[in-house]
């Protein structure tokens, strides 16, 4: 059975406040080229849905948007919420919208580490400049992600990593950052050490 939807507004906002999973699914696939920011902010929000799917759908309606839908991305960056700042940077980064730099920096310091972690490999896929404190700090972060995201920064951007660092976060017993230090050794070589 196939859903057909009306292409009015109200029944879009509707379905996407309140419908089924399927519904926002469906709903979320045609979205992909509005320019409504009504339906960009709730299409935004859907990046906090319950449904890991509809989240997905949410960020492709999102990044593949061809309108100029920067600003209104770029204030949810000051949400409350978790899950839409986190995503949302990482939307934009995507997008590759260098104007959002500054404010995704802001993030870093986030008190959620899902957020920090999303916003430094963010910066990192914006090829930001002038980020090396940033991610020196964020390789001792104490949320592991954070830390993966930083080294995988790090390794992307040839980042000098000391060795008194390196030993500091080698402690962790988690093989992926293990291979992401061998990564970074090969690139700071006796420099870092």
């Amino acid at each position: 059975m196939k859903i057909e939807f009306k292409n009015d507004l109200e029944d879009i906002l509707k379905i996407l406040e309140s419908g089924t999973e399927q519904n926002k699914i469906k709903i979320l696939e045609t979205l992909h080229n509005t320019n409504n920011l009504k339906v960009v902010q709730q299409i935004i929000t859907k990046l906090n849905d319950e449904s890991i799917q509809v989240r997905g759908e949410a960020f492709n309606a999102l990044l593949l948007n061809k309108n100029e839908i920067s600003k209104i991305l770029i204030g949810n960056l000051n949400s409350p919420n978790k899950n839409i700042k986190g995503f949302t940077s990482l939307v934009l980064a995507n997008r590759n919208e260098i104007s959002a730099i500054p404010e995704i920096m802001k993030l870093v310091n986030d008190e959620h580490g899902m957020v920090r972690s999303c916003a430094i490999g963010s910066l990192g896929y914006l090829n930001a400049e002038k980020i090396e404190d940033i991610i020196l700090k964020s390789i001792s972060d104490s949320n592991m992600e954070v830390q993966k995201s930083a080294l995988y920064v790090a390794i992307q951007k040839n980042i000098i990593v000391s060795e008194k660092k390196i030993k500091e976060i080698l402690n962790e017993n988690d093989d992926q950052i293990k291979n992401l230090i061998l990564k970074l050794k090969k690139i700071s070589g006796p420099k870092g050490i």
